[in-house]
Parts: C-alpha cells; sequence; structure tokens
C-alpha cells in the first residue's frame, strides 16, 4: 500500500489567484500571526501549530510554532488534503492508521506527524487558501472546546488576511496618488511660471496705455482700465498661491534653526507693509525658538496677511501669543476683523474653500492659502484650529513640534 497524494481542488486555478492575491507568500513573519500559532498550541497542548498556505507545488508556513523549517513538498501535505473539504476540519488522530498518510515520510521521520488537526482557512468567495493546524508526534483527540477555539483563531487567521490586502491596496493606491501629485505639482509650477510674465505684460501694457491716453479717456474707459489691471493683479495672487501651496512640501524639509519669534514678525510685517491703521502686538516675552524658520515664516505671513485683509474696522488689531512644553511650540493669532460663520468654520482649511467674504478691498479670496497653512502645520508635527465670532474677531491656534 502506498500513500495517497493529495487531489487538487477543482476550483484550483481561481483558488491560487485567490492566494497570490493576498500578496503574503514569502513574506516575513508577523507577530499577530505568531500569536495565534502559540495560543493555537497552548490550547490544544500540541508541539506544533502552523498557518500553512497551500501554493501550487508547496505548503509555505506564514506562521509556525514548534518547527523551524519555512515549506514543505505539496505532494506530502496534511493541509493539501484538509483544503479538498473547506466547510469541515481534518482531524487525523493517528496518521499511521489512515491510508492517506501511510508511508507519508512526515510521518515515519521521527514520527514527526502523528497527530493532525486542521481547519480551513476559506476566504469571503469560498477558497480554501490554506489552515491553521496543530500538530503532535503521538496519538491525540481534541476535545469539542479547543477544537471551537481552533475554528476561532482561524477566522481571525482570515480577517487578518484581508486586513493585509487592504492595507496593501492602500499603500499601492497612496503610492498611485502620491505620483499623481507629483504630476500635479509639476504642472501647476510650469503653468504658473509660464503665466506669471504675460500677466506682469498686461499690467504694465494696461498702464502704459492709461498714460497715453489720458487726455482722451472718459471715466467709464478710465474704469475698464482698472478693471484689467486689478483682475490681473488678482490671477497673478492666485498664481502665487497655487506655487506657494505647492512649494510647501519643499519648505518642511528644511533644516532647523534658532532665532528670536519677534525678530521673525517684525521681518513679515515689514513684507506685509504694515500701515498706521493696523496695531500688531508681539508676544512680549520675545521667546528664542529651534524649529523650521521658513515654514513658520510662511505659516506666519498667511495667517497675519488674511486678519490684515478680512478685516472691516477703522483701526486693525492683531494679537499674538505663545506658550511651549517639553514637545510643542503654541501660538494664538487674534484680530478683531470681519469673523467667520459657523457654519464656514468647519470647512475653512479645504483648498478653494472660502468663507465668502470679500476682503477689505472688496475682493474675493481663493480658499488656497489657508489650506497651505494647515498642510504646512500639520507636517510640522502639530495640529490648528480656529474660533471666530461674525463681526467682532477671529483666533488661530496652532503648534508645531519641537
Amino acid at each position: 500500500m502506498k500513500m495517497i497524494p493529495p487531489e487538487f481542488p477543482l476550483n484550483e486555478e481561481f483558488r491560487l489567484e485567490a492566494l497570490k492575491s493576498l500578496g503574503i507568500i514569502d513574506t516575513d513573519p508577523e507577530k499577530e500571526f505568531d500569536q495565534i500559532t502559540a495560543l493555537a498550541a497552548y490550547i490544544c497542548n500540541t508541539e506544533i501549530a502552523l498557518i500553512s498556505l497551500v501554493d501550487d507545488n508547496r505548503q509555505w508556513f506564514k506562521s509556525k510554532y514548534g518547527l523551524e523549517v519555512n515549506e514543505t513538498p505539496r505532494e506530502y501535505s496534511f493541509c493539501a488534503h484538509a483544503i479538498l473539504n473547506p466547510e469541515e476540519a481534518l482531524i487525523v488522530n493517528d496518521a499511521r492508521a489512515d491510508k492517506r498518510f501511510y508511508k507519508n515520510p512526515f510521518t515515519e521521520k521521527e514520527e514527526l506527524v502523528i497527530f493532525y488537526a486542521g481547519i480551513p482557512l476559506v476566504d469571503k468567495d469560498g477558497f480554501a487558501l490554506g489552515t491553521l493546524c496543530v500538530i503532535d508526534n503521538k496519538p491525540k483527540e481534541l476535545t469539542s472546546k479547543q477544537l471551537e477555539s481552533l475554528k476561532s483563531l482561524a477566522n481571525q487567521v482570515v480577517i487578518l488576511f484581508e486586513l493585509n490586502k487592504k492595507n496593501k491596496d492602500l499603500e499601492k493606491m497612496q503610492g498611485n496618488l502620491k505620483k499623481r501629485n507629483e504630476s500635479l505639482k509639476e504642472f501647476a509650477q510650469v503653468i504658473s511660471h509660464d503665466l506669471k510674465m504675460p500677466l506682469a505684460n498686461v499690467i504694465t501694457t494696461s498702464d502704459l496705455l492709461k498714460l497715453k491716453l489720458a487726455n482722451n479717456l472718459n471715466k467709464e474707459t478710465s474704469q475698464y482700465f482698472e478693471y484689467i489691471k486689478q483682475s490681473s493683479f488678482s490671477m497673478s495672487d492666485y498664481i502665487s498661491d497655487v506655487l506657494e501651496h505647492y512649494e510647501s512640501d519643499r519648505l518642511v524639509h528644511n533644516s532647523p534653526e534658532t532665532f528670536q519669534l519677534n525678530e521673525l514678525l517684525k521681518k513679515i510685517t515689514r513684507l506685509l507693509s504694515i500701515k498706521s491703521d493696523c496695531t500688531i502686538d508681539f508676544p512680549k516675552a520675545d521667546p528664542t525658538i529651534t524649529c523650521n524658520k521658513s515654514a513658520l515664516k510662511q505659516i506666519f505671513f498667511n495667517l497675519i496677511g488674511n486678519s490684515i485683509k478680512y478685516n472691516d474696522k477703522k483701526h486693525i488689531l492683531i494679537s499674538i501669543e505663545n506658550a511651549e512644553d517639553d514637545i510643542f511650540y503654541y501660538f494664538k493669532i487674534k484680530d478683531n476683523g470681519m469673523g467667520i460663520s459657523e457654519d464656514k468654520i468647519e470647512h475653512i482649511f479645504e483648498l478653494f474653500t472660502t468663507a465668502d467674504n470679500t476682503d477689505r478691498n472688496g475682493n474675493k479670496g481663493n480658499g488656497i492659502g489657508l489650506s497651505t497653512v494647515k498642510k504646512l502645520v500639520e507636517n510640522l508635527g502639530g495640529h490648528i484650529k480656529v474660533k471666530s465670532s461674525v463681526g467682532l474677531y477671529t483666533t488661530f491656534d496652532f503648534s508645531i513640534k519641537k
């Protein structure tokens, strides 16, 4: 009498496709799986426990407890017999008395496999991919509670397979999104740079024409020239904000610097050309900060700029405060501006989302600045939130990691 090799399931081709789609064959050990095999061996009081996946010509062990080898030939596999009946556990109390395993090398060699209990690992489509099995070198029987526990552990293995697959799919999707984002970034940079010069020419040319035709212009025609100029400036600002948004990724890679906070804020106010109708109160302590100076400068530039632009008071008041602990720097910017309505606050940091307010000069924002701020803050390991009351104030609180 000879050993009976395991047959191939009728759906073998599709079963192998399902197995390979998991992307788990030949991967490194993982503690989540190893914990299951250790627990299975403990519950069933066996020498060995395996998570075995039946490939085309081998069985490969994703996790092994009490065994050194990583794989064995499929023709000698007990698990290859188990997957033939996915709905039932395969229990072999004494392999020496089972004609399927007569003279099986695993049974004869040092009596390695005498007792075997395997629970098929069946995916959501009904394919038996392998088994969770326990093995001992002497005859044995499992109690009903042990068998039920083994089945429950097998279900957990299948759930882990699905979670692993979803994680791999998400990683692949993230990789594709990253490539697409890089392409969009390059496209935005090229288009933005290419549009800057023509816009500058439009502004300069409209000013020259207005100057040359000054004696022949009526009020209505002069207004048209002003529309051209203002629209060009608005588009130029929009292009600058798009570039700033995409280049913010580059900023976060700058090395940390040590500097005085108030000195940085003074430089920002000079860049913003603060007028006499605006008062900015800097932090009294003037702390020394060590962080990504360029990124923090861009954050403050956008937030202070917004506090000035979206302010309908005769005199603009802006106060800046700071604090710190062992992990974070904390900053607060409060103004006496127009405020943001409650229904807009939730979406204010989304790209191209605005509060529907026109600024101090009657222009509407493009919804890029605050999105850039949030992106910078989070890339620096911090968080940002906003509180506001329409017509009274807006406060931005943000942190960055030391």
